[in-house]
């Protein structure tokens, strides 16, 4: 049953609740997934509820159930996150997937917050290396789109660096009009990507000392095993590591099993292979 928090500034937040462990953690979705449009992340929580651990799976703001504001900023959806780990009693990890795995890192690097989240796990989080980045022109795009009213040139332009047959697949899928429904919060995504570009992450992420594991999938999207590698380097408590998944997707068991172990402190960490600079095409 969908139960609702009030963040700072009076944004409701909608969650489902599960589990009564001791150990917490919170799923922090993807771009443009939310409860009743990623069955995936839903099968997780509930797995990860049946070994033991009280679970929030929760609406980002702007899409399901959950409210929004009228202007856009990162500390907003931080803020989200804080209203959360009070329901779970003050403290809980993080799961983020994709490009919740930005907004778990930033919620982790935030005073007040940061010293709350026990540990993070991350999934193949989208971010251009250090020196690499676009200057924010990406996410002054995509805010231009947005503000036309464009709503399929905005998933568009969020998904141009992906696989086209991703874009196409979503097209043709019958979720193709909810997508269209929240397309104005990819831009969320990409502000929360954009933002890793202002600084060294050494540096702006410095104060995230809990335990972090990077993981990807293998094969994978180019643009993961990189940064994975990246974090590992950047923060002070990280490892990154590869587990069975394959281009961006998760099978809900593999996951359960992985964070758990991470939770409880009992996974065996995979070593992370060098991929080569062109990987082999895949057919």
């Amino acid at each position: 049953m969908t139960e609702f928090v009030t963040s700072a500034d009076g944004t409701r937040i909608a969650y489902d609740r599960l589990g009564s462990g001791a150990l917490a953690i919170i799923l922090v979705g993807s771009a443009m997934n939310y409860r009743a449009f990623d069955p995936t992340t839903v099968q997780i929580a509930t797995l990860l509820a049946d070994q033991g651990f009280s679970v929030i799976n929760y609406d980002r703001r702007g899409r399901g159930e959950s409210g929004d504001a009228a202007e856009y900023a990162v500390e907003r959806e931080v803020d989200d996150i804080a209203a959360l780990l009070d329901v779970l009693g003050g403290s809980a990890a993080l799961f983020g997937n994709s490009s919740g795995g930005a907004l778990a890192l930033w919620a982790a690097a935030t005073p007040g917050v940061g010293e709350r989240i026990t540990k993070l796990a991350l999934f193949e989080v989208p971010l251009s290396l250090e020196g690499e980045g676009d200057g924010g022109a990406d996410l002054r795009a995509m805010n231009d789109l947005v503000a036309a009213g464009d709503r399929a040139a905005v998933v568009e332009y969020f998904m141009k660096d992906m696989p086209p047959q991703w874009l196409e697949g979503a097209k043709s899928s019958p979720a193709w009009p909810d997508m269209l429904a929240i397309s104005h919060t990819l831009a969320y995504d990409e502000a929360l990507l954009e933002r890793a570009q202002h600084a060294p992450w050494a540096e702006q992420w410095a104060s995230v000392t809990q335990p972090v594991i990077a993981m990807v999938g293998e094969p994978t999207v180019p643009i993961f095993p990189p940064a994975a590698s990246a974090l590992e380097a950047a923060l002070p408590n990280a490892r990154a590591l590869v587990i069975d998944a394959a281009y961006h997707s998760v099978r809900p068991e593999v996951m359960a099993a992985q964070l758990g172990g991470f939770l409880t402190g009992h996974e065996e960490l995979a070593t992370f292979p060098e991929y080569p600079d062109e990987p082999e095409q895949q057919v």
